[in-house]
């Protein structure tokens, strides 16, 4: 199992005067000298460098206290996670799992090599706990694929002890300020290195993929409609790793953000060429499928587990919380590697190519070119128009199974107006947010009325195996009557909601 570690660090220029005094530095009892390391990095990327484009570094490093590989995604400015796996020959599996998404069929190869002399120094407080390392490295960074250069180049790193609070980053720099010391032009060694030692003439190195146009201000139609692709195109390579790492509602937010695109894609049929975008909005639909393998299990789990809580203990009746264990965890541990296959399949490589290609090649038809007020209003009224009839049905159905399902339609139609209205958000202002946030509640509540139609399901289907087995059915029967109680005050409430939207539409 791989470890992570966050770090949360800043880099400074270093001249020959090397590092101003921090004793001064509030909070700072002592500064403590560590001693030299000497540090041997290999960088590993692309060809075409797919890894420092998107701010991903890749490393194996021998010298100091943490030899081995190294992973650095980023969180947020001057915030990385550092995954390290140890020393071996060959770049680690679980570490090319989570950039393939970003190389793909590509080959990872050593780019760029770093030595460094690192002189470290330890802030410590009154009770002798380590604030943050501050280290001068004298870097020595050599191209090794053919043609590349050298550099070198001397820097300050302050990075922040484990559980520190970054604010005392602040009252370091400002130190530092005072000293005369700027903060670094480059976001890593590695950014620098790149840059300082690619080949004489060659511009940007080897030939990259070609990039997507991104006008600084959006004007068209397309310009708006591409944005939101982009957008969610670049979430989802952004949530590979942390899905691969099982990280905390990452398989969620992927999976809305595949929905969002392909709720772009049909919503806005006159600005790109659906007979181009359908087939890939299917595909989108089948990666949302395998994401969301397990999704229904955790609603209705998280559901029952909390209104078996809520139930006072005379109406609880044989085994019944060992039972819905037992049902929650059957499938985790098998679908988790079936996701993990479907994210190494060509199938889901093939589609991020495809993705790429589209917003890097839009299929932009006239529309595409024309006013935004217009055009993309236009398509969000169709939407609308759509999910208002979907409701008018609902609420004409009888109770139900019949309007059951058309309660799911009315959903999901919520749903796509809603991811229409936020790409047309930029361009349209108030109105589309104002839909925007309108959808997204109906969606809740009904969204409540479908989840309770699966936990019925669930709780007939548990209830059937719990009686074969000799067990009291009774709690199943008080949980299924709760639930009918709370899908009829959902149809109870629609009309009045509904009437609510309606009247407060706008776009």
């Amino acid at each position: 199992m791989a470890d992570t570690q966050r770090e949360i660090e800043r880099k400074y220029e270093s001249d020959e005067s090397g590092l101003p005094d921090l004793t001064g530095v509030a909070g700072v009892e002592a500064v403590i000298d560590k001693g030299v390391a000497n540090l041997d990095a290999v960088y590993y990327d692309t060809a075409d460098e797919r890894l420092a484009a998107a701010s991903l570094t890749l490393r194996r490093r021998t010298g100091g206290s943490d030899a081995g590989w190294h992973l650095k995604v980023p969180v947020a400015p001057g915030v990385r996670d550092e995954i390290r796996e140890p020393l071996s020959d060959t770049v680690p599996g679980t570490l090319a799992g989570l950039v393939r998404s970003r190389v793909r069929e590509a080959e990872l190869a050593p780019v760029v090599r770093l030595r460094s002399d690192r002189d470290v120094r330890h802030l410590v407080d009154a009770q002798g706990k380590l604030l943050a390392e501050v280290s001068v490295d004298a870097v020595r960074a050599e191209r090794l694929t053919e043609g590349g250069g050298t550099a070198q180049w001397t820097e300050i790193e302050v990075e922040l002890a484990e559980g520190g609070d970054p604010v005392f980053l602040d009252k370091v720099e400002k130190r530092l300020r005072k000293a005369g010391v700027r903060p670094s032009a480059s976001s890593s060694k590695l950014a620098r290195a790149l840059a300082e030692t690619r080949p004489s003439g060659s511009g940007s190195g080897k030939k990259k993929r070609k990039e997507p146009p991104v006008p600084e201000e959006p004007t068209t139609a397309g310009d708006h409609v591409l944005a939101y692709a982009r957008a969610q195109r670049d979430a989802i390579l952004e949530l590979d790793p942390a899905v691969r790492q099982d990280a905390y509602d990452s398989v969620h937010r992927m999976r809305v953000a595949t929905r969002r695109l392909r709720s772009a894609f049909r919503s806005y049929g006159k600005v790109l060429d659906r007979t181009v975008t359908d087939p890939i909005g299917e595909e989108l639909k089948w990666l949302a499928g395998e994401l969301g393998v397990d999704r229904d299990r955790e609603v209705v789990t998280e559901r029952l587990t909390t209104v078996l809580g809520d139930l006072p203990d005379t109406l609880i009746s044989g085994p019944i919380r060992t039972r819905l264990d037992t049902w929650a965890n059957a499938r985790h541990g098998g679908s988790r590697s079936r996701l993990i296959g479907v994210l190494d399949s060509q199938r889901y490589l093939a589609l991020l190519d495809t993705l790429d290609a589209v917003i890097a090649g839009p299929p932009l038809l006239k529309h595409a070119a024309g006013d935004p007020s217009k055009v993309i209003a236009k398509a969000v009224h169709k939407d609308f128009g759509k999910v208002s009839a979907l409701v008018a049905e609902a609420i004409e159905a009888p109770p139900g199974a019949d309007r059951d399902l058309a309660l799911h339609e009315a959903r999901k139609k919520a749903k796509r107006t809603r991811y229409a209205a936020e790409a047309a958000t930029p361009a349209l202002g108030t109105p589309a947010r104002a839909l925007a946030k309108s959808m997204k509640s109906l969606t809740s509540l009904l969204g409540e009325h479908q989840d309770s139609v699966m936990v019925r399901v669930t709780l007939r289907e548990l209830s059937a195996v719990a009686h074969a087995a000799g067990e009291s059915s009774f709690t199943y029967g008080v949980l299924y009557g709760r639930e009918e109680q709370r899908a009829a005050g959902v149809e109870a409430a629609l009309p009045e909601v509904w009437e609510g939207i309606v009247a407060e539409e706008s776009v």
